[in-house]
């Protein structure tokens, strides 16, 4: 095992790979229940989507460890779930079948991308201040994420505003706001505590003892119960519904069947793509970077050689084929989790972190209603405290050179207000270009900058028009 996943040469152990991958599987484990419940509005049957969203996590994760060897969580996001459904299907009116072979096809293009290494050379373009301001973005997204999944921030209507809505703090007067407050103060104290001799083990499984001790203190409150879910005999009767259904007569041979729906059809596969691409860049750099998972001399072997040369290359094929094998079984695009930050925060430094979330979401098929009843208040502190961590990216960009700090800044603001890795990546690339401009430095941006650029702002006006 240590000579498989490289323990020593990344300085890590055994124990510490287990625990983030514990870590990372408990803040992610949510999509096992999210995941079909959203789906199963689109009309897919939840059984089948539950047995699909577990599979393509382990198969996905898997590869992550076993060949990339990082450990990064890969399972369908939350926010691609919903615009399958909510865009896509009850918006533009496509079968869920339909909508299952566009995934299809966004996967092999991003396996295509892959290939051609592409997206190596996208990663590799981003300037520093960026790739900072991306890091540091997501911590701002995943702290975001968990004051929203618990309530701390809520909307109050308001047909008066833009958004139609007014965020504001929450009154903490609900057991699920209290319960929060509980395991962020637990969770900082494990944190910033130095602890010692017998008691050394808790700065390592900080996280975990955090979620599980939250969690058993959520029971005589109420807020951590069983959620919806159905046995495992259940479900797999209900998976041949969903598994290849992209190759019956309602996937495929229906979604080109009209010809007046093509342009339609290749929006939203660009826009599937375009979203799942940079939601993973996103992802790996600024988690990889700042961890040293991904290593400058592993970046700079991404052009070079033939083949897959480096974890990179690997890491990236891994999330672009989970995305086809997911659709293959029945779920919207899969992606790496950003998540997978709270393993790392741990120490996981290697697939075997991977490999331990995907024997978690194996066991989850068994244990379904004990691990659905993890509930948010538990997890959400975890997210907060993970998400500070990462803004220390912040502190490397110079501030006072408004070429830097504006597409910086759009760049992190972007993806909390809009809920959206891959938006704060456009907004990031879109005003750089223009800086720089500005600066008379225009030819100093790379062309595969201004090239993405100018994809995003495509991406935007096509979806305005359709």
């Amino acid at each position: 095992m240590h000579e498989l996943f490289r323990l020593k040469e990344n300085d890590t152990t055994v124990s510490t790979e287990v625990v983030a991958g514990i870590t990372t599987f408990f803040a992610m484990a949510y999509i096992i229940a999210v995941n079909p419940s959203v789906l199963s509005t689109a009309g897919m049957p939840w059984g089948a989507v539950f047995i699909a969203t577990i599979i393509a996590a382990i198969i996905g994760t898997l590869v992550m460890g076993l060949v990339a060897n990082v450990p990064y969580g890969v399972a369908p996001g939350v926010g691609l779930c919903a615009f399958f459904t909510f865009t896509v299907v009850k918006g533009l009116g496509f079968s869920w079948q339909e909508t299952l072979s566009m995934v299809f096809i966004c996967g092999v293009l991003n396996i295509i991308v892959t290939v051609t290494k592409l997206r190596k050379m996208i990663i590799r373009a981003i300037p520093p201040v960026l790739q900072h301001a991306i890091g540091g973005g997501i911590g701002v997204f995943i702290a975001y994420v968990g004051l929203l999944n618990v309530g701390i921030i809520k909307f109050s209507p308001d047909k008066s505003s833009a958004a139609g809505a007014n965020p504001s703090l929450a009154t903490f007067n609900t057991p699920s706001a209290i319960l929060f407050v509980i395991g962020l103060v637990l969770t900082i104290v494990l944190m910033v505590c130095k602890f010692k001799g017998r008691w050394a083990f808790l700065n390592k499984a900080s996280f975990v003892i955090a979620i599980i001790v939250v969690t058993l203190i959520g029971i005589p409150m109420g807020v951590t119960t069983a959620a919806r879910s159905v046995n495992l005999g259940q479900a797999s009767s209900q998976l041949p519904q969903t598994f290849l259904a992209i190759f019956t007569p309602a996937g495929f041979p229906a979604l080109f069947s009209d010809p007046a729906k093509l342009p339609i059809v290749l929006v939203t596969i660009f826009a599937f793509s375009l979203s799942d691409t940079f939601d993973t860049i996103g992802t790996f750099v600024g988690t990889g970077r700042r961890s040293g998972i991904f290593s400058e001399a592993d970046e700079r072997s991404l052009e070079s050689g033939h083949g897959f040369s480096s974890k990179m290359d690997k890491a990236l094929f891994a999330d672009a084929t989970a995305t086809s094998i997911g659709s293959l079984f029945g779920t919207s695009n899969t992606t790496t989790y950003v998540e997978s930050a709270s393993g790392i925060a741990a120490g996981g430094r290697t697939g075997l972190t991977s490999v331990v979330i995907a024997a978690c979401f194996a066991l989850s098929a068994l244990f379904a209603p004990l691990v659905s009843a993890v509930p948010s208040a538990a997890t959400a502190p975890v997210l907060v405290i993970v998400g500070c961590m990462m803004m220390s990216t912040f502190g490397e960009i110079d501030w006072t050179d408004l070429s830097e700090a504006i597409p910086a800044f759009f760049s992190a603001i972007f993806m909390g207000y809009s809920y959206s890795i891959s938006y704060g990546v456009a907004a990031g690339f879109i005003t750089y270009c223009l800086t720089m401009t500005c600066k008379g430095k225009a030819k100093q941006v790379h062309p595969i900058i201004w090239g993405v650029g100018a994809l995003f702002i495509l991406d935007f006006v096509l979806q305005a028009i359709f």
